[in-house]
């Protein structure tokens, strides 16, 4: 690691606080290693989380224990479709003592915010969290409240169960650093699971191995990590290719590419390294792309509709960029 990376805690490596973290989750979530480096990356990008997969899947363990491992305190909302915005922003309480309202803070400001299964409140309260996920910031009677720092939102969805649920808008999806698919754990990891389960082995037992300031020095070190031009070209065409692409109805923005970089730059920095390699943008283009992306209706009705068929025929499509695109070093 350079020393310019060592600057914010001079004792302590940013890396190594970062592979603790990794560590940390998983001493409960087994068998998800991909997953759990993908949500630390995107943490030290300063990015928000979408988990999407079956219910008992492991969801919300993933995002208690990240919130355990860092000791923070974890602010949780069940997304219903009567939820409203100001049960999650919080809202203004006349007091007698005053005469006036009185702003008290609903569940949002915390350092680690669980929405479970976000697709199923409306989406006025949807919105609700938009200025909170970009800004770090909630407006309310038109007096604007700062969220702590770090601020991180994961929030669940189910893909296979749709009734009663309401599509995230694209802005919104647009607004999650990566999403992650778990996907099914293997016969001996599930077995160890099962086990250790019945042991006891939960998230809220997990003995911290970051505090919030520990967590804020590595994302500044991660924000320091260079990115040469030519890496930057990369994800930059990535971005651009999906807009020109006859299959895309919608590509990646702007937003986007800057996303694949600073989470690119999070990747470096789990690996050890002071620089960002074009293989950490190619390894980071299906979670952090395939989730922007609005497939063409023909290629949606080849996929049979549906939200999990949708979900696969994004990642096919930001793979195939992979490919597509090809590194150049001459810059």
């Amino acid at each position: 690691m350079s020393h310019a990376l060592l600057e914010a805690r001079p004792s302590r490596d940013p890396s190594l606080l970062a592979r603790s973290l990794v560590e940390g989750i998983e001493r409960v979530v087994r068998g998800r290693r991909q997953a759990v480096e993908l949500l630390v990356t995107a943490v030290l990008a300063r990015g928000h989380v979408l988990v999407e997969d079956v219910p008992g899947s492991g969801k919300t363990t993933l995002a208690t224990a990240f919130a355990a491992s860092l000791g923070a305190q974890c602010s949780r909302v069940q997304a219903t479709a009567d939820l409203l915005p100001a049960d999650v922003t919080g809202s203004g309480v006349w007091d007698p003592a005053t005469g006036g309202f009185r702003f008290v803070p609903g569940p949002v400001f915390a350092p680690v915010l669980l929405v479970d299964e976000l697709n199923r409140t409306s989406p006025r309260t949807q919105s609700a969290f938009l200025e909170a996920m970009e800004e770090r910031a909630v407006t309310v009677d038109g007096v604007r409240h700062a969220l702590p720092d770090p601020f991180v939102l994961v929030a669940t969805q189910n893909p296979v169960e749709q009734h009663g649920t309401y599509p995230l808008p694209e802005g919104q999806l647009d607004r999650f650093a990566v999403r992650l698919v778990l996907g099914p754990l293997a016969e001996d990891v599930e077995r160890q699971v099962l086990r250790e389960q019945l042991a006891g082995n939960r998230p809220e037992r997990l003995t911290p191995v970051l505090d919030l300031a520990d967590l804020v020095a590595v994302q500044e070190a991660t924000a320091r990590v260079h990115v040469a031009d030519a890496t930057l070209d990369l994800a930059l065409r990535l971005c651009r290719a999906t807009r020109t692409d006859p299959r895309v109805l919608l590509g990646a923005g702007t937003r986007a590419a800057l996303t694949l970089v600073r989470c690119a730059q999070g990747r470096a920095l789990l690996a050890g390294r002071d620089h960002v390699l074009p293989e950490d943008v190619q390894a980071l283009v299906v979670p952090v792309l395939a989730h922007r992306l609005v497939p063409g209706d023909g290629l949606a009705l080849a996929e049979d509709g549906g939200a999990a068929a949708r979900t696969l025929t994004q990642e096919r499509l930001a793979a195939g960029l992979v490919q597509a695109v090809p590194v150049d070093l001459r810059r």
